[in-house]
Formats: structure tokens, sequence, C-alpha cells
């Protein structure tokens, strides 16, 4: 009895790890054990983790949607476009804040940017703006720029979002001279109104920011003279703010409810007036705001000296605005004989390059509302020839020109040619100078 019980044990194990053996073999996906599959997974899930970390307090902009379709469909540019962007997208296009994280200009400007090797804090500062979840979440500053170099659907956290601007409710100082925004970070979310609709979905609150000039200062912070007060005398028109002129004023209602009480709401698109061109189209900001140039100076034996006025009219801001620091302007002076030829030209840029950028103090900028910019100059004429003529022109570029040595650093991390060549059109098209306006002297 006992040999036959000995026997069946033994059949019985050997079926048993046969089918374990069998089973096991089931387990294994393309030569990879389960243990590694699991790893994998769990490595997964830890690269995701730091995504549900933001989440959980900025919202996804998707979940809005559902009850605040309009404004998504703005903000995301679904619904329609700034005239602007459809007509002059491949340079100045005002970039939609819903797609500004995604935008190959912006991966080819922080691109070039940190090939300038910035410090882990100077990388933060540049994200605030651009995803202001780092405000909350600092560590992952490093996270957020590998997704945006690697572009495009890679891009899966969310960058000036709809929670990331309804979680603000006041500004805070720094210590560089310009503010930046407090968020709360208990989901309670703020806007204009005094009496927000209650729902089922999130609790909304007044705050007095989102009727104040400062709320856009935070980051567009070198448009006013002190964008600390709500009410900028001698810089704002007569109490106007920004949201007045570029989140265009409509009467609905900011939610798709329908019979829901209609009020004042601005559009989420956030138009801009970006280039002479549609400047040009409206007369009274042609005759009032666009910015002009004046030429002092004496003619003396040798040399003509004297100095190039740029002024601002009433713009609440500078011209052209947007970003607050990369914008280069420059003021060329040509002096010219009877014939036309040119005796002596002579250009001063004025702006940051990539090695400056977010390194000291944010500078003034070149030229603000209401305020006259004075460059001197001196040209010098050849012996023998005369000067009757001299020439001051204003011009910009939305972003510096990098060195040889930056960009090829730059190209060089990208992966293919395709990539290249799309990065070199951004910084061609993006560092050309654009003529502003220009003033001819008579000698």
């Amino acid at each position: 009895m006992s040999c036959i019980t000995s026997r069946g044990t033994i059949k019985l194990s050997l079926v048993i790890g046969v089918s374990l053996l069998l089973g096991l073999s089931f387990l294994w996906h393309d030569g990879i054990s389960p243990v590694a599959l699991a790893q994998e997974a769990s490595d997964s899930e830890k690269e995701t983790s730091w995504i549900k970390e933001i989440t959980k307090v900025f919202v996804p902009s998707e979940q809005c949607k559902q009850c605040h379709d309009r404004h998504y469909e703005e903000w995301k540019g679904m619904r329609e476009q700034t005239p602007d962007l459809k007509t002059f997208g491949r340079v100045d296009g005002a970039l939609l804040h819903g797609t500004a994280l995604k935008s190959h200009v912006f991966k080819t400007v922080l691109g070039l940017w940190l090939q300038t090797e910035p410090t882990q804090q100077e990388r933060a500062d540049c994200l605030a703006c651009h995803a202001p979840a780092v405000t909350v979440f600092p560590q992952h500053a490093d996270r957020i720029i590998q997704q945006v170099m690697a572009g495009g659907k890679h891009v899966t956290v969310e960058g000036i979002s709809c929670s990331s601007c309804h979680l603000i409710n006041d500004i805070q100082e720094n210590d560089k001279a310009y503010p930046t925004f407090k968020i709360n970070a208990d989901q309670q979310f703020y806007g204009p109104y005094a009496e927000p609709e209650e729902n089922l979905v999130h609790s909304s609150q007044q705050a007095d920011i989102y009727k104040e000039a400062k709320f856009c200062t935070a980051c567009h912070f070198s448009k006013v003279k002190d964008v600390t007060r709500s009410d900028l005398p001698g810089e704002i028109l007569k109490g106007t703010i920004c949201q007045d002129c570029h989140m265009e004023r409509s009467t609905g209602s900011s939610t798709s409810k329908r019979g829901s009480l209609t009020r004042p709401i601005g559009r989420h698109w956030f138009q801009g007036i970006v280039i002479p061109g549609i400047m040009l189209s409206n007369r009274n900001l042609q005759a009032e705001w666009f910015p002009r140039v004046d030429i002092e100076a004496n003619k003396k034996e040798g040399s003509v000296e004297g100095t190039v006025l740029v002024r601002n009219g009433s713009l609440p801001h500078m011209f052209p605005g947007g970003d607050p620091v990369l914008k280069q302007f420059f003021v060329k002076v040509t002096v010219k004989d009877k014939h036309g030829n040119i005796l002596d030209e002579k250009q001063e840029r004025f702006g940051r390059t990539f090695e400056e950028l977010l390194r000291g103090p944010i500078p003034q900028a070149f030229v603000n509302g209401g305020i006259t910019r004075r460059v001197p100059f001196a040209m010098q004429i050849p012996e023998g020839q005369e000067s009757v003529l001299v020439e001051a022109s204003l011009s910009y570029a939305l972003i510096p020109e990098p060195s040889s040595a930056l960009k090829d650093r730059y190209l060089k991390t990208l992966d293919n040619d395709k990539e290249r060549q799309a990065a070199e059109k951004v910084i061609i098209d993006y560092s050309s100078t654009r003529l502003l306006t220009f003033r001819t002297m008579t000698l």
C-alpha cells in the first residue's frame, strides 16, 4: 500500500509540476518574465504618478468642457481663432493659451535657452507662467521640460489651463521687482462674479483680482508701470484694464446650462493686436497708439550728432507686447548724401540674449505707454562728403538671435533632420527683424 501511495504521489507531483510549468509559460510574454512585467508595470505607474499628483490639484480642462464648452473651445482654439492667428500664423500670430505649451515655437525657444545651462531655480521661474502648476509642484519642473522637449503628443500635462487661472486668488510680490500670482491649491475656484451659480461639481467664489490689470501682469509684467495697483493712473486709460480689450465682451452664460442667467462674459481666446498691418486697419490705434520716431540732429564738420526719440502713445503697455523678456528692439540711424548714398549707418539693439535671460532683474520695457525713450547717436562723415539726410527706424524681433554655437548645440539634441529643419525655420522667422516705423530729416 505504501509503495502504491508513493508512486501515486510521484505521479501526482509530476502532473502538478508539469501543469505549473505550462501555466507559467503562458505568463511569459515576448521573452519577458512575469517578474519583469510586474516591474515594468510598476515603473510605468511611477512615470505617470507625478501627473496624477498634479491633476489632483489642477483639474484637467477636458473636465471643465462638460459645463463650460464655449470657453473651453475658445481657449483650445476649436471654436474660432483670432484673425491675426489665421492670417499671420507663421510669425506674430497670437499663441493660444491652451496650446502654448505644446507649441513648436515654445519648444524651440526653450531648447535654445536650456543650452545656456540654467539653474534649477531658473528653470522653475521660466515655467511658472507657461505651466503655473510648477509654482505648487516645483519638484516636477524637469519632468515637464522633458515632455515639452519630446514635443507634440508627448506633452500630457497642461500648461495654462482652466484651473491654473481659476485657482488664482491674489498676487504676491517677490524680490525680482515683478509680481507673481498666488494659487490656492485646495480646489476652490475663483472668478469675477459676485454671486456664482451653485453646482455639484466645484465651489466658486469671487476674487477682485479678476477685474484688475494685475491679474494679467503677474505674467505679462512688463506691460504697465505699477502692476501692484488695481487702478493705474497715467498707464491705463480711464480705468480700462487688460481684460476689457483682450477678452472681447458679450452677453450670455459662462456655462452650457440652458436658461441660465445672462450676464457680461469675456471670451477666452485673449485676442491681441500683434503686427503693424492690423494696427493700420484701425484708425484710432494708428493715430493714438502707434509708436512714433522723431529725430533731433545737428550737422557738424565731419559728423552728424543727435538723438532719436521713440514715443509710445496712450497705449496701456509697450508695443508690440506679449512676451516680457524675449522681445528685441532695434534703432537704426542712417546718414545719406544728396544722391542717396549711405555715408554712415549704425544700429543699436535693446534686449537680452539667451545667455542673459532670467539672469538678474527683468529689464524695463524699451518704451512704455506715454513714455519717450531717447537714443543718442554720433555719425562720422567721410572727408569731402556732405550729409543731407538722416533716417531713423524702429524695428523689433520676437526672440533674440542665438549665436551659431548655441544654435548648433541645440540642433544636435534633436532626433532627426526633419526636427532640425523645423527648428531652424522657427529661429529664422522669429529672430528676423520687422519694421515698426521710421522718420527722415533733412539737414
